[in-house]
C-alpha cells in the first residue's frame, strides 16, 4: 500500500485516529523491528550527574515516572519517589553539557517556572523529526526509534534517553541529507527558546473587565433569546440544528434547502441567505454571536487567566502546521476576533504591565512580497518599489484604469485577485467571493496573469516540478511533500497542485516571521532592554516594553523585522503603540 499517500491522505482530512494509527504501523514493520540491545541502568544520582557526565553530551528524558540520563554507553535512572529527588533532578538538568532533548522547549517551560537553569541543548529531535515529515500526526520517541532505529523500544524513560543518543546521529544526517539543517540550527532550535519565554512571560488581561463583559454578554444572550422566542411563538433549543430547522422551515415556513437524514441544514450560509425573508434570523444569528463570544472568550479566557499574575500563558506549537506556521493553543490567542465591535471589544482587553506599552508591529502584505521576489515578476516588484498600494496597482493594470480611478470595489476585486491566486483559486471561487460572473472572474485572472506572466510561470513551473520530485520547498528550505499531487483521484490531485503553489509562499512567510523572532529576542537582549516578546499571531508580532523605552525598542522592533529576509520585494514592518491590542493594532 501506498503509506506515505494514505498518510498524507489522513493528515489532510484531519483523520488523526487513522493517522496516528498508521503512523505507528508504519514507523518501521513491526515484525523486522528489533529488541535494541539497551544497558539495564544504574542509579542516578546527585554526584554521579555532576562527577561523569560534566564534560560529555547527555541525553535526558525528564518525566512524571523519573528522570533518565545518557552519555557515553551509560545509562542512569532516578525514579520520582527516590530520596533527594528534587535535588537529583535540578542537578542533571543544569549540567553545564551539551544536552539532547525530546520537545526542549516544553521542558525549557516546565524549568522557568520552577527556576531551574536549563541551557545548553544542542540537538532536539522532536524539531528534527518535524522538518523532516511535517505530515506526521505525532513523534513520540518510540515511534522514531522504530522508524529511524528499527527498533521496538519499551516506553520507559531510561529507554527513551537512550534511545536519543541514536537518534540524534541519524536525524542529523537525514537533515543534511535533505538540504534542511541550516533551516534546523539557525530558526527552528533557538525558536524554542523564544517560544518559551514567550509562554513564560504571558500577555496580560484585564479581568475585572473580562468578567463584567462576560455579564454584559448573558444579558445580550437573553435579550436575542427572548426576541427568537416571541417571533417563533415557542421556546426551543436555538442551539439545537434540528430544533431550529423544524421552527425556521416547518413552523415558520421559510424557504428550506435538501432535508438530509440528520434534518435541514442551519449553517452560517443558509441563515445569511434567509434574512430577507424573516426578522427572526437577526436575532438568531446575535444569539449564536454572543454565545460564542461569551463561551470561548469571555468564560474562556477567563478561565485561564493566571491569578497569580493576572496574565494568560499560551502555549506555542512548532510542530503543528505543515506549512511551518506556528500555533497557538490553551488559549489560542491567534484566533482572537479582530472584527465586529464585540471581537475588538475583547482585545481592548488585553492590556501592558504597569509602566509599559504595547508595541504591534504587522508586516505589510508579505506573502505577496514573497511571491514577487520567488516568481522575480518584475512588474510586481516594480509595483512594490514603487511604494505603491498593490492592489490599487493590481486593479489599475488588470482594470484598465488610471490609479486616481481605483475604486474601492475595483480595490476590493483585485485583492481578492491577489490573495486567491496564490491558493491557486478558481474562476468559479472568484466569482462567488467578489460577486461576478464567473466569465468575469475569468477575464479577471487572465488579466492578472497578463500584467503578472512572472506569477503564472511560477506556478506552473511550481506544480510541474511538484509532481516531479514529490515535495516543494520554501526559499529557506523547509520541505512539504505531496504525495496528493500524484493521486488519480481529481478532488485530492487539484488539492495537492494548490498546496504545491501556495506552501512555498506560505512557508516562506513563516520562516521570516520565526527569522524576526529570533532577532528581535536577542536585540532586546543585546541592548539590554527590560522590554519582552509576548505574541505572535501570522505576520504580527506583539511586544510589552516600559514607556521609557518605547522609542528605541519600536525602532529595534522595525529594523529587526525588515531585516530577517533580503527580498527583491523588501519587507515592510509597520509599528504602532497603544495601551491595549486594540489601541496598538
Amino acid at each position: 500500500r501506498d503509506t506515505a499517500g494514505l498518510l498524507a491522505f489522513y493528515t489532510t482530512y484531519e483523520l488523526r485516529t487513522l493517522a496516528a494509527k498508521l503512523q505507528a504501523e508504519s514507523g518501521a514493520d513491526a515484525a523486522a523491528r528489533t529488541q535494541p540491545d539497551i544497558p539495564e541502568p544504574e542509579e542516578l544520582t546527585s554526584a554521579l550527574a555532576v562527577m561523569d557526565a560534566a564534560g560529555a553530551t547527555v541525553a535526558i528524558d525528564d518525566s512524571a515516572e523519573g528522570i533518565a540520563l545518557a552519555f557515553d554507553g551509560r545509562l542512569c535512572f532516578a525514579p520520582a519517589g527516590a530520596e533527594d529527588y528534587d535535588a537529583i533532578r535540578r542537578t542533571v538538568l543544569e549540567l553545564p553539557a551539551q544536552k539532547i532533548l525530546h520537545d526542549g522547549k516544553s521542558l525549557m517551560t516546565l524549568c522557568g517556572r520552577e527556576q531551574i537553569q536549563l541551557s545548553h541543548i544542542c540537538f532536539d529531535t522532536y524539531l528534527a523529526a518535524y522538518l523532516l515529515n511535517p505530515s506526521a500526526s505525532r513523534y513520540t520517541v518510540p515511534l522514531l526509534a522504530a522508524e529511524y532505529l528499527g527498533a521496538d523500544l519499551p516506553d520507559t524513560p531510561a529507554a527513551r534517553a537512550w534511545a536519543l543518543t541514536k537518534l540524534m546521529p541519524v536525524l542529523r544526517e537525514k537533515l543534511r541529507e535533505e538540504g534542511t539543517e541550516n533551516l534546523y540550527d539557525t530558526i527552528e532550535l533557538p525558536l524554542a527558546r523564544v517560544l518559551s519565554e514567550m509562554e513564560l512571560v504571558g500577555m496580560r488581561i484585564d479581568a475585572e473587565k473580562l468578567a463584567a463583559f462576560g455579564e454584559a454578554l448573558t444579558g445580550r444572550i437573553e435579550t436575542a433569546e427572548a426576541a427568537v422566542y416571541d417571533m417563533a411563538g415557542t421556546e426551543f433549543n436555538i442551539g439545537s440544528p434540528k430544533q431550529l430547522g423544524e421552527v425556521l422551515f416547518e413552523q415558520l415556513g421559510l424557504p428550506a434547502g435538501k432535508k438530509t437524514k440528520t434534518g435541514y441544514s442551519t449553517g452560517a450560509e443558509v441563515l445569511e441567505r434567509l434574512r430577507k425573508y424573516h426578522p427572526i434570523i437577526d436575532h438568531i444569528l446575535d444569539y449564536r454571536m454572543y454565545t460564542k463570544l461569551k463561551s470561548t472568550y469571555a468564560d474562556g479566557l477567563l478561565k485561564v487567566c493566571d491569578p497569580a499574575d493576572g496574565r494568560i500563558h499560551s502555549t506555542f506549537n512548532q510542530t503543528v502546521t505543515q506549512t511551518g506556521r506556528i500555533s497557538s493553543t490553551e488559549p489560542n490567542l491567534q484566533n482572537i476576533p479582530v472584527r465586529g465591535e464585540q471581537g475588538r471589544e475583547i482585545r481592548r482587553l488585553f492590556i501592558p504591565a504597569e509602566g509599559c506599552v504595547l508595541l504591534d508591529a504587522d508586516y505589510s502584505q508579505i506573502e505577496l512580497r514573497v511571491l514577487a521576489h520567488i516568481a522575480q515578476d518584475e512588474n510586481m516588484i516594480d509595483a512594490f518599489l514603487s511604494g505603491e498600494d498593490i492592489h490599487t496597482v493590481t486593479a489599475s493594470q488588470v482594470f484598465g484604469v488610471p490609479p486616481a480611478e481605483v475604486t474601492p470595489e475595483l480595490r476590493r476585486r483585485a485583492k481578492a485577485v491577489n490573495f486567491g491566486i496564490v491558493y491557486g483559486i478558481s474562476d468559479f471561487s472568484l466569482a462567488g467571493d467578489i460577486g461576478v460572473t464567473r466569465k468575469e472572474a475569468a477575464a479577471y485572472i487572465e488579466g492578472y496573469f497578463a500584467h503578472y506572466p512572472g506569477i503564472r510561470r511560477y506556478l506552473t513551473e511550481t506544480v510541474a516540478r511538484a509532481k516531479e520530485d514529490g515535495y516543494v520547498t520554501t526559499i529557506f528550505g523547509r520541505r512539504r511533500y505531496l504525495p496528493e499531487i500524484k493521486s488519480s483521484n481529481y478532488n485530492i490531485r487539484s488539492f495537492g497542485e494548490r498546496v504545491a503553489m501556495n506552501t512555498p509562499i506560505q512557508g516562506a512567510a513563516a520562516d521570516i516571521i520565526k527569522i524576526a523572532m529570533i532577532r528581535v529576542s536577542d536585540a532586546l537582549r543585546e541592548g539590554g532592554f527590560r522590554a519582552r516578546l509576548i505574541l505572535q499571531v501570522h505576520d504580527e508580532l506583539i511586544v510589552e516594553a516600559p514607556l521609557e523605552e518605547k522609542d528605541a525598542v519600536a525602532a529595534l522592533l522595525q529594523r529587526e523585522m525588515e531585516g530577517a529576509a533580503d527580498l527583491r520585494a523588501p519587507l515592510i514592518a509597520e509599528v504602532h503603540a497603544g495601551m491595549s491590542w486594540l489601541d496598538a493594532k
